[in-house]
């Protein structure tokens, strides 16, 4: 997973990037009948959100929830918690975070810009998380190779 945000680096970012890999991101979901939600920022900015059909307002309180661990700690929401699963614990019981608004589950990751770092954030939410997780890495690669 370290490996993944290392190579997943894009140039930039502007608005029309977020609304294509957003696109690129329902399109699959819609391929795949995944009833997700998506949601795309840049810094406190939300760019782009879509609630896919079987999706609920659950998963938006997941998006926010996954979405805060990365803007905490500048890595994916997944390789957050497989960290803390790693040393034997749990995020919930080891970070000292409210649950209620940091969850370290699969979906959410950081848009690194070459040269600036992290810049914002895209997150999924409706699968389970390593789906979650997997579905926004493919779709950060395809935005990458275009």
């Amino acid at each position: 997973m370290v490996d993944q945000e290392r190579r997943l680096t894009v140039r930039r970012f502007t608005n029309d990037d977020a609304w294509a890999l957003g696109s690129m991101l329902v399109e699959m979901a819609y391929l795949r009948q995944a009833p997700i939600a998506i949601d795309i920022r840049r810094g406190a900015q939300q760019l782009f959100h879509c609630a896919l059909p079987g999706s609920s307002a659950d998963n938006d309180a997941w998006i926010d929830r996954k979405r805060r661990v990365v803007e905490r700690y500048g890595e994916s929401s997944y390789l957050v918690g497989a960290r803390h699963r790693a040393k034997g614990t749990t995020f919930e019981d080891s970070s000292r975070l409210d649950p209620n608004l940091y969850a370290a589950h699969g979906g959410s990751f950081p848009l690194s810009v070459a040269g600036v770092g992290v810049v914002g954030t895209v997150t999924v939410s409706g699968l389970p998380q390593a789906e979650d997780h997997a579905m926004v890495v493919e779709a950060l690669e395809r935005f990458i190779a275009t």
